[in-house]
């Protein structure tokens, strides 16, 4: 467990992430993170886009659906 503070930052509060914390998240300055809240009410920060995967669920359907059309446009 690594015990985070909440600090003043001008107007807003945030917290400094360890150096253990951003290497493991594989992120630097700069990065965005994801807060994501899972339906226990528990949070989870994460480098990785939930919206992006759901973009390229859909890219995958769409590629399964015009696979030949695709095929041929590819030669």
């Amino acid at each position: 467990m690594i015990e985070l503070k909440v600090r003043k930052f001008g107007n807003s509060l945030g917290v400094v992430l360890p150096k253990e914390v951003i290497n493991r998240l594989q992120t630097g300055d700069g990065e965005k993170l994801f807060l994501i809240e899972s339906a226990d009410g528990d949070y989870r920060l994460t480098p990785y886009d939930p919206l992006f995967e759901k973009k390229m669920q859909k890219v995958d359907e769409i590629m399964h659906r015009y696979r030949n059309a695709l095929r041929a446009l590819a030669k």
